[in-house]
């Protein structure tokens, strides 16, 4: 489970994020809306311990014990996947799972990389020729491996296509089946309402609204979205 509670950010003059209060449970997929600097990296920074809040609570729990989750436990998913491309997506995946302390057999790799999308004859191929999209699902594929408690993702629909996208939604549901709790920052309306429970809408560090996804259609979403930012 995740908490956040009164969180407060500044960056010199500027405030990143003001009494910002959420939580996302167990099992739970939230997505987190906004503009550029809304705040969302800024709260995803915070979870992931690169930045300490100037006030506030946060709380990273496992809900089958009420123990601390450590950073070993968050899986990150972020814009630009950073891998080395002068090895192929499966020697990435492998690198990145022994770093984690996970050793896993061919077979296993290849399994990860093709729930997550990557097509088979990409495998062997150096990162240096892929796509954006592809190294994307490298990099979900490196998360997903680590079966951790929280997965937080900043905009990670960013470089795929329709159908890609559509296999990540399918992914992070999977995931929250088997009790992952998800933080997905994105500007990605209808793949945030396609994808989450639980929608907040972050505007200028501030969260201005919170639902759930049952209860508002794509078109009633983009229409409270664009009133907000706009007013």
């Amino acid at each position: 489970m995740i908490q956040l509670i009164n969180v407060n950010k500044k960056f010199k003059d500027k405030v990143a994020l003001k009494n910002l209060s959420l939580e996302v449970k167990s099992g739970e997929i939230y997505g987190l809306l906004g503009a550029n600097g809304a705040g969302k990296s800024t709260t995803l920074n915070l979870l992931l311990g690169f930045l300490n809040a100037d006030k506030g609570q946060i709380n990273l729990i496992d809900s089958n014990d009420s123990s601390i989750i450590n950073q070993d436990r968050i899986g990150y998913i972020p814009e630009n996947v950073n891998l080395y491309p002068y090895l192929t997506g499966l020697e990435n995946l492998d690198y990145f799972s022994k770093l984690a302390g996970l050793k896993f057999k061919s077979s296993e790799l290849r399994e990860f990389l093709s729930e997550c999308g990557l097509e088979k004859e990409a495998f062997n191929k150096y990162i240096s020729e892929y796509s954006k999209g592809m190294r994307q699902k490298v990099g979900i594929a490196i998360a997903y491996a680590k079966n951790a408690k929280i997965y937080l993702l900043d905009e990670p629909a960013s470089g795929l296509d329709p159908l890609s996208s559509n296999e990540l939604s399918r992914m992070l549901k999977k995931m929250s089946k088997r009790g992952a709790t998800i933080l997905m920052a994105s500007h990605d309306i209808f793949r945030v309402r396609e994808t989450c429970h639980k929608i907040g809408i972050l505007k200028n560090g501030s969260l201005v609204k919170e639902m759930f996804s049952k209860d508002v259609s794509p078109v009633e979403l983009e229409s409270l979205y664009l009133d907000y930012m706009k007013n």
